[in-house]
């Protein structure tokens, strides 16, 4: 179905290809994952096979792309939409409509679809993401999960041979993103569509995955069965993490089947004391205390009545269902207190005013009276190295994410809110992430962060907060709080219930070997 034959694309004016000399072919049926480090091309990759790249992106192209038997050499994306469709990073960037139902009906209405057919496929596709009660509603009211919702809605409507997704469970909750991944899986199994998908939250898709793309970031790519690239790769789920460290063979990929090795170790654990968790400072009245918070737009109250306490040192992570309220809590206790409150967005993009890289870190530099090469080095740390004079809207998700961090983080705030901070971050980068903010924390900064990235809340949270219909549900020690919902348990505490074990780290500490 997709078919690279020594492919090599390197972008206008840059020292090396994004890849070179790649060549391997994707069958009918097959859902791919793309994994590689924070801006090493994987969506550059995406972009080839539908034509965007060189056709949109410019660049230079060698080598022969084909789908379905055309090459992408020859045919302009509009040429493939019949047979490829593309979800990208940021869906709203992509929507042309107004409201939900216009827009799942859209593609079909340029590719010369039925009224009849069109309908019935708007109604499929609602019932499929679960996004029927979202039918009428204007695409910028939604939440970020619910617009990553509509836009791989939107494209399955048009029924293409091949679906390339870009991140597509970055801004889903836990639930809606097994939703969409299991529709997706149905799609593969059911109608042999061929799926290709970018994503950095390895624990949510590579139990799908039948094969897996790893892009070195030295221009290589290889190609193979998940459990033989998790084997050697450095980018890997908690799953495979821990399955490596107590050397389970054959390398599970689920917690199905890791549970079928822990057996021992839940034992061993068993006459091990438990990690002693709390936030780093311990005394101090609340950095900020918000009670009876009330945030209404017209028709819809987002945050009901809800009261708010963030202590010093203390980290606390905001979760719930996409549309529960939480960046509207976040919003409302920002404006409370904007002298000490930082907040990073989630479209952290319009943060960025300058034209490149390095102006955004002198200005960020100038603008906190720090030392100059203060927020680059910062930005270094977070995500690697980006180029200083690229665009900032050139940038990938993570690395655009890296560098409003960055911006927002050297100016010493003394309460940090982050909304959805990981989104785009490559496990690796997600780990120094989570040292930036565990430092933060340590100085005596209060922390909160809305995610439904139950890795990360595993690794930085000290409180959990989770909220629903616009109203605090559960709030207590992070511990306690996700390794009672099935939903917001990490892959270890799922692998070694009942014992409340978060991280792959907990256990090696407590084994006393290296994670």
């Amino acid at each position: 179905m997709i078919s690279f034959n020594g492919v090599t694309f390197g972008y206008a004016g840059a020292n090396a290809p994004v890849f070179r000399d790649v060549s391997f072919e994707i069958a009918e049926g097959e859902l791919c994952v793309v994994i590689g480090r924070t801006g090493v091309g994987k969506s550059t990759l995406l972009g080839a096979v539908n034509g965007l790249v060189p056709h949109f992106t410019g660049g230079v192209l060698s080598g022969a792309v084909t789908v379905n038997g055309r090459s992408t050499r020859d045919a302009m994306p509009r040429d493939l939409a019949d047979v490829v469709g593309y979800v990208g990073q940021d869906p709203l960037a992509g929507f042309v409509t107004d409201t939900v139902e216009e827009e799942l009906a859209y593609v079909m209405e340029q590719l010369g679809v039925a009224p009849a057919t069109m309908r019935k496929r708007v109604e499929e596709t609602l019932d499929l993401l679960g996004i029927a009660e979202l039918r009428s509603r204007a695409l910028r009211t939604l939440s970020g999960g619910e617009q990553q919702r509509v836009a791989i809605g939107a494209v399955l409507t048009a029924q293409p041979r091949v679906l390339l997704l870009d991140e597509p469970t970055s801004a889903l909750d836990p639930t809606a993103a097994e939703d969409v991944l299991a529709a997706v899986s149905r799609l593969v199994h059911d109608l042999g569509i061929t799926v290709v998908a970018a994503e950095h939250r390895l624990e949510r898709v590579v139990h799908y995955a039948d094969r897996v793309i790893a892009m070195t970031g030295d221009g290589g790519v290889t190609v193979g069965a998940p459990r033989d690239v998790f084997a050697w790769s450095p980018l890997a789920p908690p799953v495979v993490a821990l399955a490596q460290m107590c050397k389970w063979d054959p390398l599970p990929l689920s917690v199905r089947d890791a549970r079928r090795f822990a057996e021992p170790l839940r034992e061993e654990l068993a006459r091990r004391p438990e990690p002693a968790r709390g936030r780093s400072v311990v005394s101090g009245e609340p950095l900020l205390r918000a009670k009876g918070v009330l945030v209404e737009y017209p028709g819809v109250v987002a945050v009901r009545g809800v009261d708010v306490a963030l202590e010093p040192g203390e980290v606390v992570a905001l979760m719930g269902r996409n549309g529960s309220g939480k960046s509207s809590l976040l919003w409302a206790l920002h404006d409370l207190d904007t002298a000490a409150a930082s907040l990073v967005p989630q479209s952290p993009g319009d943060l960025l005013y300058l034209t490149s890289v390095s102006d955004e870190c002198a200005q960020s530099d100038q603008d906190a009276h720090a030392d100059g090469g203060t927020t680059a080095a910062l930005v270094r740390r977070l995500v690697g190295t980006v180029d200083p004079d690229a665009h900032p809207r050139d940038l990938s998700e993570g690395q655009r994410l890296g560098l409003v961090l960055a911006i927002q983080l050297v100016t010493g705030p003394r309460i940090v809110l982050l909304d959805e901070p990981t989104r785009g971050l490559d496990p690796v980068a997600k780990e120094r992430f989570a040292e930036v903010v565990r430092e933060l924390a340590a100085e005596g900064r209060a922390v909160m962060v809305a995610t439904h990235d139950v890795e990360f809340v595993a690794e930085v949270a000290d409180r959990v907060v989770v909220m629903a219909e616009g109203e605090i549900v559960a709030d207590g020690p992070a511990a306690e709080v996700v390794c009672s919902s099935a939903a917001f348990a990490p892959q270890v505490a799922k692998i070694l219930y009942p014992a409340e074990w978060l991280t792959v780290g907990e256990v090696a500490a407590a084994l006393g070997v290296l994670a």
